[in-house]
């Protein structure tokens, strides 16, 4: 597009620009009948704020000063199914499109049904009567012309439809479902312009805009969301409870499943600033989905675990900040030690320390790629801190080709202990999963330093593949970890146990 682009005259009387928040607000709800929450709980952001910074370029209103700047212009959107992410990203095209001419604009959904669901949000506000004149000719399939030159089309999931494209605004929807390829070329697509609004010059700083529920521990919602806390992106996130309607004598707060969410929040909040969903169809979903997969879908606490390995994982309960008081002390009363993942590329190695009361707490890692094994058996004999014994896959005890010596041969060459007890996966996993939560409800016996970032990470994203036939988890990198951990859990548990068992069962 054009570096300079000022508004056209052919409507004859143009609608009205929007000037601040709440008359953006105003606007929405008078012109398109639109009305879009204003007001949520405190720690979350309002579909309101978003639809605001977008339209004012990151602004409370739109900047006089063209060298103003922002941290940032690019933004994600957290929201629940059924919280409007999809219909709000198309009011904010329509906005665009109306007031900053020549604007160019592309959504790109995680599928094709996707993008078009956010282009038909789209044709449907530009056929209401207030914006149906702005149309230049006729609503073509993915693609929308404004009479001033704006446009908005829709792309295809792939890496060749995103190389290549320079817009001003690229909005994504359901990043979630994203081929991580595609996600990363679609960062490299947008450059600023220069509009006039009203006679004023706005700078119109080119913006990626991610849309989605958090699906996948650490999968690309994940990713996005941890760019925003680093102050990168912008973000901005509401659960269900935050666009419920206002809520009236029909609903009782006591004894209501929403109330430990919505502590009677949505009754109090004005009509007008209210949102869409009903109080009765929340409830109606509530009921028909599992705790675990209403606070990740729809309360927006924490991704899904649904194909988690291991559920019983979670770092509110088992990620710390400190030791206990006297762990490093050297009175013998903790032990330490060690486990090991060997690898072909990469290789994972935890350090531990076991508590009197026999609980884990693994304190370091190490996960490296391409590194010689001999340079592994170095960091585990030096230490900190120095461990009793380490335990390894008994796979390990199969010889090089090269050298002659097995990984177990090496470390102990090194003077290491190894222990090497063989156990199911199935079963290794269970000593882990009693580790996590025990059923006798006695409380977590084992615990992971905060500064072990990659084990959260594998304990979180370790997962089964989506066909339900699949037995054994995907090998797809957060393998490495748990498997250093399970060996270390196992040859401590099972520690001098003898087992028995029919040998073609094994």
């Amino acid at each position: 597009m054009d570096e300079d682009k000022t508004t056209s005259d052919a409507l004859g009387a143009p609608l009205a620009t929007p000037r601040k928040r709440e008359e953006l607000r105003v606007w929405l709800r008078d012109v398109l009948g639109v009305t879009v929450p204003a007001r949520v709980r405190e720690g979350y952001q309002s579909p309101l704020d978003y639809l605001a910074y977008s339209f004012f370029e990151g602004h409370e209103a739109f900047p006089t000063d063209e060298s103003e700047s922002i941290a940032t212009s690019d933004t994600v959107v957290w929201a629940s199914r059924g919280g409007g992410k999809t219909f709000l990203g198309a009011v904010a095209t329509a906005l665009d499109m109306v007031f900053k001419p020549g604007i160019e604009i592309r959504i790109l959904g995680g599928s094709k049904d996707q993008s078009a669901r956010m282009f038909a949000h789209l044709r449907m506000l530009f056929e209401k009567p207030a914006l149906a004149g702005y149309v230049d000719g006729k609503i073509k399939t993915g693609s929308i012309e404004t009479t001033d030159g704006s446009t908005c089309e829709i792309l295809a999931q792939s890496q060749a439809s995103v190389r290549g494209m320079r817009v001003q605004k690229l909005r994504c929807d359901e990043v979630e479902l994203f081929k991580p390829e595609v996600l990363e070329a679609a960062q490299l697509t947008t450059r600023l312009a220069t509009i006039t609004v009203d006679g004023t010059p706005i700078t119109v700083r080119g913006s990626v805009e991610c849309f989605s529920t958090m699906h996948i521990p650490y999968g690309n919602m994940h990713k996005l969301v941890e760019q925003c806390r680093s102050g990168t992106r912008k973000l901005f996130k509401w659960a269900v409870i935050d666009v419920l309607e206002h809520c009236t004598d029909a609903h009782r707060c006591e004894g209501c499943s929403l109330f430990p969410a919505c502590r009677g929040r949505a009754k109090k909040i004005d009509a007008d600033q209210a949102g869409h969903v009903r109080v009765a169809d929340a409830r109606a979903m509530q009921q028909r989905v599992g705790a675990a997969q209403w606070e990740a879908e729809m309360l927006c606490d924490r991704p899904s675990r649904a194909s988690a390995v291991l559920p019983e994982f979670d770092e509110r309960v088992h990620v710390v900040q400190s030791l206990p008081e006297g762990a490093m002390s050297d009175d013998g009363s903790w032990s330490w030690i060690a486990g090991m993942d060997f690898g072909l590329r990469t290789c994972a190695v935890l350090w531990a320390g076991v508590d009197p009361a026999g609980a884990v707490w693994v304190i370091r890692e190490r996960i490296t790629q391409q590194e010689l094994l001999d340079t592994h058996a170095t960091a585990l004999r030096e230490g900190p801190p120095m461990i009793d014994w380490i335990g390894v896959d008994p796979a390990g005890r199969a010889r090089s080709d090269q050298t002659g010596l097995s990984s177990m041969a090496v470390l102990r060459r090194a003077g290491l202990a190894v222990r090497e007890r063989r156990v199911r996966l199935d079963e290794g996993l269970m000593l882990l999963r009693a580790r996590l939560k025990p059923a006798d409800g006695t409380g977590p016996r084992l615990y992971i330093a905060a500064s072990c970032t990659e084990l959260c990470r594998a304990l979180a994203s370790y997962r089964y593949p989506d066909d339900p036939s699949a037995k054994h988890p995907l090998k797809d990198g957060p393998d490495h970890a748990v498997d250093a951990l399970r060996y270390m859990v196992q040859n401590l548990d099972l520690h001098g146990q003898t087992r028995s068992g029919n040998y073609l069962n094994r």
